[in-house]
Formats: C-alpha cells, sequence, structure tokens
C-alpha cells in the first residue's frame, strides 16, 4: 500500500511496529485510536504491530484514559511503554577515576560503584575491572546479567561514533584505534555468564551534556556543557540530539589555542588545558607549594576554602570565558553548563566576567549560565540515555523484534 506523509512528518499507512513505539514512547499517541488516527492504518493492523510489542515486553497496557466521545462510553486503554523489562549498564571513565551504574529504561540508577581505575593502565586491565564491577553491581540490584539489553561507556576522548573506537586521544594511552565495544563486550561475558549485549562508546563530555539536557533543559534546543577536569571538553545537544562533527571531534575546545607557550598533553604548546584545566591549575599549586596532582585535588582544595586554589581557579575560569565568549557567539545557546571539578563559584564567576564581556550582547540576552544538576552522573545518565534511544529507534526495533521471532 502506498503510504502519505502528513504534515507531522509521520507516513500514513507505513508505520512499523517500531514506528509506533516510537508515538507511544514521545507521549504522541497513547491510545490505540490515537495510533489508528495519527499515522492512517486500520485498527486490525495496528494491533497485529502493537501484538509484536506486547509479545516482546515492550509495551503495557495502563490505567485508563479520559472519555473522548459526549455520548460516553468506556474510556480507552492507554498505552505505556514497560521499562521494567530490562537494565542498561553504564559506565564512566576518567582519568585516574570511575563510576559504574545499573540504571532503569527510564534512567534511574538501580546501583551504582565508583573507584579508582587508572586509565593510563591501557584498555585491556580497564575494561577488564570493569566487567567484573557490572558482575558485582548486578547482583547489588538485584538483576539477571540476561536483563542487560546494552552498555553505555563514556571516555574522556575524542570517540569514532561508528566504530567506538578513540580517534588520537591526548589524555588515554595505548587507547587510539582500540577495539573497546569488542572487550567490554567479551569482559561482560566472562564475568556474567550472559551472552555479548550491544556496547556504545561516546566522550564523556558528550554524555554528560546528553544527560543534562535530557533530564533538566528538555526544551532548550541548543545546549552547551562544558567539563573542565583533567582536560577540558565540551558536549553539545542541538535539536535533542548530540552534535558530534563528521568524525566525534566537536568540542574538542580544550586544544584551542589562547597564545600561551604551556606544553600541552597532546604535544602541542599554548593549548587551553595546558593552561586552564584542573590539571593545570593542580600544577600550579603544585609550584607553590601547595600538594595537588590532579583535578579532584583542585576540587578538594575548592571545598574546603583554600584561598590560592580559588584565585587560580577564578583566573583559569576567566581563560575559559575568553574561548566560550567564541562558542556563545557561533551556537548561539540557550544553556551553558559547567561541570567537572573546577566547576565551583570561584571559576564561574571567571567564566562570566570573560564571557560577558567578550560575547556580543545579542548571543548572552537569553543565556543560562549554569552548574551541573547530575554532578558526577551525569555520565552515566546521559550513557544510559545513548543506549536506550539507540535500542529502540524505530528501525532498530524491528531488527530486534525480528530477531527474536516476533
Amino acid at each position: 500500500m502506498t503510504g502519505r506523509t502528513s504534515a507531522r512528518g509521520q507516513v500514513r499507512g507505513q508505520a512499523s511496529a517500531g514506528e509506533l513505539l516510537a508515538l507511544v514512547r514521545s507521549g504522541r499517541a497513547t491510545t490505540r485510536g490515537a495510533l489508528q488516527q495519527l499515522t492512517g492504518l486500520s485498527r486490525a493492523t495496528v494491533g497485529q504491530r502493537l501484538d509484536r510489542l506486547f509479545r516482546a515486553g515492550w509495551l503495557r497496557e495502563g490505567a485508563g484514559g479520559p472519555v473522548d466521545s459526549p455520548l460516553g462510553g468506556r474510556p480507552s486503554i492507554t498505552l505505556e511503554f514497560d521499562d521494567a523489562h530490562a537494565v542498561v549498564l553504564t559506565a564512566d571513565l576518567e582519568t585516574r577515576h570511575a563510576r559504574a551504574a545499573v540504571l532503569s529504561l527510564t534512567g534511574e540508577i538501580l546501583a551504582e560503584h565508583s573507584g579508582t581505575l587508572v586509565i593510563e593502565d591501557g584498555p585491556e586491565q580497564v575494561l577488564t575491572e570493569l566487567g567484573r564491577w557490572f558482575a558485582e553491581l548486578l547482583e547489588k540490584a538485584g538483576h539477571r546479567a540476561d536483563e542487560v539489553c546494552g552498555i553505555g561507556l563514556a571516555v574522556p576522548g575524542p570517540v569514532d561514533i561508528e566504530t567506538g573506537r578513540v580517534v588520537q586521544p591526548p589524555i588515554m594511552p595505548g587507547w587510539d584505534g582500540y577495539d573497546i565495544r569488542g572487550r567490554l563486550s567479551r569482559a561482560f561475558t566472562d564475568h556474567t555468564g550472559a551472552p555479548p549485549v550491544p556496547v556504545l562508546v561516546d566522550n564523556d563530555a558528550n554524555l554528560m551534556a546528553y544527560g543534562e539536557q535530557r533530564s533538566g533543559h528538555p526544551d532548550c534546543s541548543a545546549f552547551v556543557l562544558v567539563k573542565v577536569s583533567t582536560g577540558i571538553g565540551a558536549g553539545v545537544v542541538v535539536g535533542g540530539s548530540v552534535f558530534r562533527g563528521i568524525d566525534g571531534g566537536a568540542g574538542d575546545i580544550g586544544h584551542i589555542r589562547v597564545g600561551a607557550e604551556a606544553l600541552c598533553r597532546c604535544g602541542s604548546y599554548g593549548c587551553l588545558a595546558a593552561v586552564a584545566s584542573g590539571g593545570a591549575v593542580a600544577r600550579r599549586l603544585a609550584e607553590a607549594g601547595v600538594p595537588a596532582a590532579s583535578g579532584a585535588d583542585v576540587r578538594d582544595l575548592l571545598a574546603s576554602g583554600h584561598p590560592e586554589a580559588a584565585a587560580l581557579a577564578r583566573e583559569a575560569g576567566r581563560q575559559v570565558g575568553d574561548v566560550l565568549a567564541t562558542v556563545v557567539t557561533l551556537l548561539n545557546p540557550g544553556v551553558l553548563m559547567i561541570a567537572g571539578d573546577l566547576a565551583g563559584t570561584p571559576f564561574l564567576t571567571g567564566v562570566r566576567e570573560l564571557l560577558y564581556q567578550r560575547a556580543l550582547p545579542r548571543s548572552t540576552a537569553h543565556l543560562e549560565v549554569v552548574t551541573s544538576r547530575l554532578g558526577e552522573r551525569a555520565g552515566l545518565v546521559g550513557a544510559g540515555a545513548m543506549v536506550v534511544e539507540h535500542l529502540y529507534a524505530p528501525e532498530r526495533v524491528e531488527e530486534r523484534l525480528v530477531a527474536l521471532g516476533y
């Protein structure tokens, strides 16, 4: 049957089971009648396609909705995405620390763990350990390994989203081009005995931005998050989707040249990260005799009110704010979020000083400059959302239903 396209972009008469699920998940159509009206499918066809989703356990019936007819009658049974049929595993790697969690399909953290995990130890050791963490977390959360539908991983480096491999990461020695997805999938199977599951990998700032935008600013059509920890990176969400550039390099603002002569870990001189990251502030504090070796140490000093740490953080904020003036002028975001180890009052004050001084007033007139809402969980939540949106995209729903025999 030849379909026709409605004003809202839905192909009428051709909507697949995956597209019906997407309509229910988005809230655009939550009854059989609404699905018929929006798609143009017959009652029987809607019923057949919904039956596949019910058999897979992805849909459930909710409470009755309002009666639309003035003549009365029984209320329509609503349809809901069944978020209890599976769980997602996620992890967020930093340079010397990591977090991992079990999440529901709606992003609720069911169990989590954090601990030391040194990224310089290399992918084999780090990913093997993550597999062990995942097994322990599933037991803690009371879920079986065969309930896991996918794994999401956030890493502190640029990622080719098609392959899940990091590309020339300045602070991840030994990881360039490594098959992260394959190794983490095997580690999960080795430690749980469960069959392999899909693994998705993305840059940590991208996933933090995705998690924060979806959970706290869903109506913001242009959202920027800047993570300032050992390095500096930005995640950009435009129209509800992460903007990655053509090969995952978008948002790498830590390697914009700012004119200084400091040597960056990437091998170049004068990068923003070399002078204004948590690692750079830690080095300046150490040179002044203050014990600090990382952005996490700077964070602890700032929390205790250390005056020299606060002064250096404010200066770092001014240097980052100078670069962000260009970012804001280019992207015109509604929200600019500062996250990471340095995301406190001194740094934020410095950012605002230079940002509002250098950016065009029109670019900042409707701009909110805020700090992270999800904190250290942002990457975990964003990684979970990435997995769910991937697995329940209409075309992938069709593939999975066929594989399940429905």
